[in-house]
């Protein structure tokens, strides 16, 4: 399907959701932009801090699993509309920006695997404790290089 078209279907979609999904939408649609610019301008270690810095005070309170569907459909959304290809990275980073503002810790994970034929391959997923956000599906397949945040170690007793 052209642009066109899946633009001109997401439009009339867009007349049809409530203003707070909009506000949503041109959120994810903000952060997906700023983080491919930062990918593709930016040395990787200053992503990787941005990715780990602190956000809000976090508050894992009611609500935050719908926060973290909300988020997801937004950035997904966001995605498929877009005029270039977002991929796992910027959604990785637009997903997780967009949970620290709301006061919800996540960590975002790069892993790599190896693949016969396109050798090896990099994949960014998000995870809230232990609840998925976004990438988790195929995460499996990738051996964790980092996770920004790095995990905080636990304690022996």
């Amino acid at each position: 399907m052209s642009f066109l078209a899946r633009w001109s279907r997401g439009a009339l979609r867009f007349t049809q959701i409530s203003w707070h999904e909009r506000l949503l939408l041109g959120e994810a649609a903000v952060l997906l932009a700023i983080s491919s610019l930062a990918i593709a301008w930016l040395p990787f270690r200053w992503v990787t801090r941005l990715a780990g810095r602190e956000g809000r005070r976090p508050d894992q309170s009611a609500g935050t699993e719908q926060a973290i569907a909300a988020v997801r459909w937004a950035v997904a959304a966001c995605g498929r509309f877009a005029p270039w290809r977002p991929v796992c990275f910027q959604h990785g980073l637009a997903a997780h920006w967009m949970l620290r503002r709301r006061g919800i810790t996540s960590t975002l994970y790069y892993g790599a695997s190896s693949d016969p034929e396109r050798g090896i391959i990099a994949h960014v997923w998000i995870k809230s404790g232990e609840l998925p956000v976004i990438g988790c599906e195929e995460a499996g397949r990738y051996a964790v290089l980092a996770a920004y945040p790095p995990p905080i170690p636990e304690r022996a007793g």
